[in-house]
């Protein structure tokens, strides 16, 4: 048995480190396989293959050659083709995987700062983010928006004395896609006096739904969160962050804030 985990110990570092080079390669050939840096490409990859055959059958004088020769090869074919490779990483930058982070990344930058604005300014903000209860049946007593998320958007939205910033926002799938919106009022007897019909709306909403529901008090500019009928006062920049990344990232464990009681 132990010689069995030495030979396995012995193959399956080469073999993880052949993967990984193989994979970088196959991204850099397919963002560059019209360019003349395919061939080199080629012959690097097979010099690695036999740097590795080489070490993997302990042959130390091959590898001793090849080690120094790959590292040259290397840097000049980093010099040499640096144009393409600049070109290549931007394209694999541009692609729709990446994109997909980014545009999570973008949406919850929005939120946090036009929130985090408002909450400075002492403007009233009600926002229902959709989560997989769907919202429409709240959406239909409001004012029909579908437009991309943006933080000017909000900061717009929710401008004292105009006509949408008594009611609340919805969001849905990274669009604003409802203003003016009208939510339950929760009947709850824990939700402290001091709290309006802005809080009230939001807690009610959030015993109705799973949705993720952001206020924003007019007379304090505290941040408050409700979640499943509970209520988180107080919220900072980064906390919202964090509930916003939880939320869209539903394969983490939740943070301790998140089930927080009701906080008065």
């Amino acid at each position: 048995m132990p010689g069995l985990m030495d030979m396995l110990h012995t193959f399956w570092k080469p073999l993880v480190e052949i993967s990984a080079f193989w994979f970088a390669s196959y991204l850099l050939f397919v963002y560059v396989k019209d360019s003349g840096m395919v061939q080199a490409l080629k012959g690097l990859i097979l010099l690695v293959i036999l740097f590795f055959v080489a070490q993997i059958l302990h042959l130390a004088g091959i590898h001793w050659v090849l080690g120094h020769f790959f590292q040259i090869s290397i840097i000049g074919f980093l010099i040499i083709f640096q144009p393409e490779l600049r070109r290549g990483l931007t394209r694999i930058g541009q692609s729709p995987l990446f994109k997909i982070f980014l545009k999570e990344e973008k949406f919850i930058d929005d939120i946090v700062r036009a929130v985090t604005a408002m909450s400075e300014a002492k403007t009233g903000v009600l926002i229902a983010i959709e989560k997989e209860v769907g919202l429409k049946p709240y959406t239909e007593n409001g004012i029909a928006l579908d437009a991309i998320l943006s933080a000017e958007l909000l900061l717009t939205i929710f401008i004292p004395a105009t006509p949408l910033h008594d009611g609340g926002a919805v969001i849905q799938g990274g669009r604003v896609s409802a203003v003016g919106c009208v939510f339950p009022l929760s009947q709850s007897q824990n939700l402290s006096k001091t709290l309006g019909t802005r809080h009230r709306a939001a807690l009610g909403l959030s015993e109705e739904t799973d949705a993720l529901v952001i206020v924003v008090s007019e007379e304090t500019g505290t941040i408050s969160l409700m979640s499943k009928g509970k209520i988180n006062r107080g919220v900072d920049g980064e906390k919202l962050r964090q509930y916003l990344v939880e939320l869209y990232q539903p394969q983490k464990p939740p943070a301790k804030h998140a089930h927080a009681g009701v906080k008065s």
